[in-house]
């Protein structure tokens, strides 16, 4: 018989190991697909457990302790949300273990609280050594070939197979963007999808893509000069209603007349201030559309307002309340503005000929939209990546080499530390296996006889040695001759997040919901009860 203390904790542990297992198998560059339908019945398939969380609905309060630990890793690094999954899973389970290990009821809540304090150790022992396993740094991040290669790991384990095409797709745009502050912007990376072709029709482009047709007859326009509106592209309508009565046929026509002068002046004013694009966040009226194509003005319409304020940080310009002719200072600068076909579907580009822009678009090509979706999903994780180096350059083995020699050293550790928690820390140690574990699981061969061969190697002092995906057998190569490399930081807050997650879900005896109490509804009463029954 459990004590009511460890039933509470084996039931939390339980669900978060369900959580942890779904997403287990997902990870790596082998990893499987999920089918995930959500509450809208949108379909997602996808490896990316970052997707798979936000868009299940995950009910049990425990889980969500893990869902919440993988999303802030998400908002820190942008990578790594399925390292936080499986080793906030595993010590879980590895928790369980030391809990059933034949204790007395009396004894349930202070095991728990040597496991807690043992696993808090080695956290901070791990991020101790970690610092030590930095096996290079980023030298020059304005290469883009040094940063396509940096960036394949993150591609790969969404992308196999095409990692080296899209790591440098997202080096190019990266690179392209980068401020001389060095503060970079991931919002600066825009992303279009264009069904047709395949990946490797995919292209950079240094400026604006928009799923778009021009309003008016121009469709191309060279050294473009921009105005931007928020407002409607048409005249201007008085806040109250006023009533014209016309009396005679020469008074219609001069009263539309009027209007048409009016328009006519509004839209060579700006012609006249020496724009030739017109962007407009609002409706065209055909009576401005025709004095546009009069006075050679292109004309954009975008309905989307945050389309509408890129395009402004892109082209460097400001955005008008009214229809008013810009200023110099007003106005948006680029290289050409033309309407373009990418297969059949029609876009508008706005270009910078030189690399120095503010905004870059990678515009991707597939047969799906769901296979657009997952590359789109690769490239966030690349340009994260990027980010992640700007903060901070260093870089660990990646492939299970990191985690090894964490656990030689963490259990190397736990053997000098006297008293129960020697124990948890021990198993804090092994907690680590999981990651080549689940690499050589979902690359189909035996995880065990992997996993005594990196400790082999790692015993003879090889410290970059980790798990050879791309072996028939089980076997093991230098992860830095083989360009895998995680960034440091992901590892550093993958694994604080993944104990944080773990220890709180372990201090938790009792799940308290708060939900109306039972009992019998009141009636609900006749509605119309106040009025006449007339039959």
């Amino acid at each position: 018989h459990y004590s009511g203390l460890e039933e509470a904790v084996y039931r939390n542990i339980q669900a978060c190991k369900e959580l942890a297992q779904t997403t287990r198998t997902a990870y790596g560059p082998n990893g499987l697909n999920k089918m995930v339908i959500n509450h809208l019945e949108k379909l997602f398939v996808t490896n990316d457990a970052a997707t798979i969380l936000r868009e299940l609905e995950v009910q049990h309060p425990a889980a969500k302790m893990l869902v919440m630990a993988s999303h802030m890793q998400e908002q820190e690094v942008g990578d790594g949300t399925n390292f936080v999954l499986v080793f906030a899973g595993v010590l879980l389970e590895l928790a369980e273990d030391l809990l059933r290990m034949g204790l007395s009821v009396s004894e349930a809540s202070y095991i728990l609280i040597t496991v807690i304090e043992g696993y808090e150790k080695a956290c901070k022992k791990a991020l101790e050594i970690l610092p030590d396993l930095v096996c290079c740094s980023a030298k020059n991040l304005r290469d883009v070939e040094e940063v396509a290669s940096l960036l394949h790991t993150s591609v790969m384990s969404k992308q196999y197979g095409s990692e080296r095409f899209l790591a440098k797709l997202i080096a190019q745009a990266c690179v392209s963007i980068l401020p001389d502050s060095g503060h970079f912007n991931v919002d600066n990376i825009r992303v279009c999808k264009i069904v047709g072709a395949g990946i490797s029709a995919s292209s950079v482009l240094h400026g604006m893509v928009f799923k778009k047709e021009t309003e008016g007859d121009v469709t191309s326009v060279k050294d473009a000069k921009i105005a931007v509106y928020s407002c409607p592209f048409d005249g201007m309508i008085t806040e109250t209603k006023g009533t014209v009565l016309i009396k005679n046929a020469e008074e219609l026509m001069n009263f539309s007349k009027g209007e048409e002068n009016l328009m006519d002046l509004q839209v060579k004013a700006i012609a006249d201030s020496g724009a030739n694009v017109v962007v407009t966040g609002g409706k065209v009226a055909d009576m401005a559309l025709h004095y546009a194509n009069k006075y050679n003005l292109m004309l954009v319409r975008l309905n989307s307002k945050w389309d509408l304020r890129r395009l402004c940080k892109t082209v460097g310009a400001t955005a008008l309340p009214r229809l008013t002719p810009p200023t110099l200072e007003e106005m948006g600068r680029c290289s050409s503005v033309y309407l373009s076909e990418v297969g059949d579907t029609q876009v508008v580009v706005f270009k910078h000929e030189k690399e120095d822009g503010a905004i870059s678009t990678i515009l991707i090509r597939g047969s799906t939209d769901n296979l657009m979706d997952d590359i789109e999903r690769a490239v966030d994780d690349g340009v994260n990546t990027f980010k992640v180096l700007t903060r901070d350059k260093r870089l660990v083995p990646g492939g299970g080499a990191t985690e090894i020699e964490l656990a030689k050293q963490i259990t190397s550790y736990g053997e000098t530390c006297p008293g129960l928690d020697q124990y948890a820390i021990k198993k804090f140690a092994e907690a680590f296996e999981a990651i080549p574990r689940a690499l050589a699981e979902n690359s189909g061969v035996k995880a065990n006889e992997v996993i005594s061969k990196l400790y082999a190697v790692h015993q003879e002092g090889k410290k970059n040695v980790g798990f050879d995906i791309e072996a028939e057998a089980a076997a093991v190569k230098d992860m830095v001759e083989a360009g895998v490399l995680d960034t440091y930081l992901g590892k550093f807050w993958g694994i604080k997040l993944a104990t944080n997650a773990a220890v709180t879900v372990l201090r938790v005896d009792q799940i308290i919901m708060a939900k109306p109490a039972g009992g019998p509804k009141p009636p609900s009463g006749k509605k119309d009860w106040d009025e006449d029954q007339n039959d």
